[in-house]
């Protein structure tokens, strides 16, 4: 899909003021990607389109290449399934424009399906980065991963381009974290979190994603990753930690109860419990591996979020 997402940056409409430029990470890609991006290059509709290889696979040391093999101070993450409006770009550089002390924003990211998804499935868009606040820009708690717009003085101070901590989509394994852990660093350094509509995309989903196995899959990742998230915003001893993730993993199983005994009840097919359940199992196994690492590595997770970086970066003006 890589082709179908440059087509759409080579289509982008021009911007008013600034300048952008497009960076391909190769995260070892074993398709036609090189040839891809090379086809882009003699075509020349994409402005500094260049590539670079980034040989530990995973989503976050291929975003901490792409950070770290460019200058702008703001970067877009956009993945090879995220295929951007005409016009989003440049609604991208005069919000950047227009408001210089926020530290990341997204916009509107629109599911579309390869095939028409069963009805359960349209329920479960957060699995898939489905991301609407509305009409109108406004400032949000936190942002999805998909279409992220950071600023490199935000990155820079709240430490993520010195030590990002969480993995995030290694390889075939759907274990996130790298999106959670960049937006809540950023907020908890006292950065706004903005959700700009304007700046629109479509996520496209291919049909293996709508079974029920992969959904479970996918909710028992994010559990993993909401575990770690309330670790990361979690300012308290470990104790006090432990003892409200306990707390909030017994009512999600009285939910779960209640959901079950509910479907039971009225003859309804167990797919909602049984998703919800590995969104649960997934909670359970976040706080386990939190209990598992050493005092050293707990210690530097717990209240992550709220510590600022000692350097600092420059006020932010170009999108790369």
């Amino acid at each position: 899909m890589l082709d179908g997402v440059l087509s759409t940056l080579a289509r982008q409409e021009p911007a008013e003021n600034g300048c952008w430029s497009c960076l391909v990470v190769d995260n070892n890609c074993t398709d036609d990607t090189q040839d891809v991006v090379r086809r882009h290059m003699i075509a020349g509709a994409i402005p500094g389109l260049r590539s670079v290889r980034e040989p530990e696979q995973g989503l976050t040391p291929a975003r901490l290449r792409g950070v770290r093999s460019s200058t702008a101070q703001w970067t877009a993450f956009v993945d090879d399934d995220c295929f951007l409006r005409s016009d989003w770009i440049a609604q991208a550089m005069a919000f950047a424009d227009s408001h210089p002390r926020v530290g990341a924003f997204g916009g509107r990211v629109v599911l579309e399906w390869e095939v028409e998804p069963p009805r359960y499935v349209r329920a479960y868009g957060y699995s898939f980065a489905e991301q609407d606040h509305g009409a109108a820009q406004r400032q949000v708690a936190f942002l999805a991963g998909a279409g992220l717009v950071v600023s490199r003085s935000a990155l820079s101070a709240c430490g993520w381009i010195d030590a990002p901590l969480l993995a995030d989509r290694v390889g075939r394994s759907l274990v996130s974290g790298g999106d959670v852990e960049i937006v809540l660093r950023i907020g908890g350094v006292g950065y706004e979190l903005w959700y700009v509509p304007e700046c629109e995309l479509r996520h496209r989903l291919p049909a293996r994603r709508m079974s029920p196995r992969y959904l479970r899959d996918i909710n028992r990742s994010l559990g993993i990753s909401q575990a770690l998230a309330d670790a990361l915003v979690f300012e308290g001893s470990v104790l006090q930690w432990f003892g409200g993730a306990a707390s909030k993993a017994a009512k999600q199983l009285l939910g779960l109860v209640r959901l079950t005994l509910d479907a039971v009840r009225r003859s309804r097919p167990l797919v909602d419990s049984s998703i919800q359940a590995s969104f649960t199992l997934g909670q359970l196994q976040g706080i386990w591996r939190i209990l598992r690492m050493s005092p050293s590595r707990r210690q530097e997770l717990m209240g992550l979020a709220h510590r600022r970086s000692h350097r600092e970066g420059s006020r932010p003006e170009e999108v790369a």
